[in-house]
């Protein structure tokens, strides 16, 4: 029977979650299933967490609708804290939005408008990279790479070159370890859309769900960075799914000792109590626009005052709890047991990630990568598999990267949860690939 809330004939499963609590969903019929990528890598402190619940219904009695260009006390505590405790060096700026779509939006928007106040209206490009995903906004369709949600929408389009992404499993210039030559392509794409017209390049440091966590080598970003530089492209980091703690650091940039001029979150900062996300600045970029009396243009529902309440509240537990620590001890002991259980895997081509984003590609062939056949859908029927075992794993993949499963459960998440989670995910592999119509795909 096809649900009613699914938008389009055959959208999605039927099943209905009535309530969560920690790191489980608790479905209508009342069965326990295991959130293993935290909804869409999203609930960092886990679910059911009354402070939050708290804050937010507190502020929201106080204030329900404020223009986002007011102050109110719940936006100024969330800044503080965010400028106090969180944010690189070197930005102070914040600006708010109600999620990863619109932050990557906005941060384009930012750029572009800081070229502009400056006087070097030919910027306008944004150069992204292959096999990664910046959202659903026109603007972060065309910096994406993701090929099965950019179809279609080539015409509005502006045509910018796309950099390789750091993908060493595949990579045809790389051997035992990765050379850097996804770096330095930038050179060559800045020459192909003449730098002169560059505003931006826009990557996520540690990749998201398109080709499973793709982790780069220490050097990878700095080498960037420094192309930026000598080019005068601003560097945006789309943090919005490996930010706030994911990865064993309070952003990942810090794994790799860059500061981007232009930081980009949504996710995590609120871990899903209320649609939040967040554009950090630094004074270099915000200061041609102030200087020509120019603006940034807000959304309706920016910063709202229930949304920066949750946010702080689910900050403060992070701090309190000391919950970004946790992401790399407990990243570690989730690789461990990944390890344990599919290193040798006949189908699992890697297992890859940083701290609590970690990821498994599957191929038919482990020594040539050789991909299963699309049409099988092999990811989505893990997935399937999954939830009828009791576990919710997140679908990735596209291009090269075809068949990726992420895993990114709550940062709260208990050894005994994590034992659960690998054990429901290699048994959901193997009843798939061990199934009848399954057979020729494996050939």
């Amino acid at each position: 029977m096809e649900s009613r809330y699914a938008f389009l004939p055959g959208g999605g499963p039927e099943l209905q979650i009535a309530g969560a609590e920690g790191c489980f969903l608790i479905s209508a019929q009342g069965a326990r299933i295991l959130d293993a990528s935290a909804g869409a890598i999203v609930s960092n402190i886990g679910h059911g967490r009354e402070e939050v619940v708290s804050a937010a219904a507190r502020a929201m009695a106080q204030n329900t609708y404020v223009l986002p260009t007011f102050e109110t006390p719940e936006r100024l505590r969330l800044v503080q804290r965010l400028q106090d405790r969180w944010l690189p060096g070197g930005i102070r700026r914040c600006l708010f939005t109600c999620g990863g779509s619109e932050s990557v939006d906005m941060a384009i928007r930012i750029a572009r408008q800081h070229f502009v106040s400056k006087g070097e209206p030919q910027r306008f490009r944004v150069i992204g990279r292959a096999l990664s995903y910046h959202g659903t906004t026109l603007s972060g369709l065309d910096a994406g790479g993701h090929e099965k949600r950019r179809r279609g929408f080539a015409p509005y389009f502006s045509g910018s070159p796309k950099l390789p992404a750091c993908y060493p499993l595949r990579c045809a210039h790389c051997r035992d370890t990765c050379n850097l030559h996804c770096a330095d392509a930038l050179e060559d794409a800045l020459q192909q859309a003449d730098p002169a017209t560059v505003a931006a390049v826009i990557l996520e440091p540690v990749g998201g769900s398109t080709a499973g966590a793709l982790d780069p080598p220490r050097e990878y970003l700095p080498r960037v960075a420094e192309i930026c530089r000598r080019h005068g492209a601003l560097l945006i980091a789309d943090e919005v799914m490996c930010g706030f703690g994911r990865t064993g650091a309070r952003f990942a940039v810090e794994h790799f000792a860059v500061v981007p001029d232009i930081l980009v979150s949504g996710k995590g900062l609120a871990s899903g109590y209320l649609p939040m996300g967040g554009v950090f600045v630094s004074d270099f970029v915000v200061e041609p626009i102030a200087a020509q009396g120019d603006e940034v243009m807000f959304y309706t529902f920016s910063a709202h005052p229930a949304a920066c309440a949750a946010a702080d509240k689910v900050l403060e537990i992070m701090e309190r709890e000391e919950l970004v620590q946790r992401a790399a001890k407990q990243g570690e002991a989730l690789r461990a047991r990944l390890q344990h259980a599919f290193a040798d895997h006949p189908h699992v081509a890697e297992i890859r990630g940083r701290g609590m984003l970690q990821a498994l590609e599957l191929v038919r062939d482990r020594s040539t990568l050789a991909p299963f056949d699309a049409s099988l859908r092999l990811t989505s029927r893990v997935v399937a598999a999954g939830l009828a075992n009791g576990a919710f794993f997140y679908p990735g993949g596209s291009g090269a990267a075809q068949d990726v499963i992420c895993l990114g459960p709550p940062l709260v998440i208990s050894d005994d949860e994590l034992d659960l989670l690998v054990a429901v995910l290699r048994k959901s592999v193997d009843e798939v690939l061990n199934s009848h119509d399954m057979e020729g795909g494996r050939k």
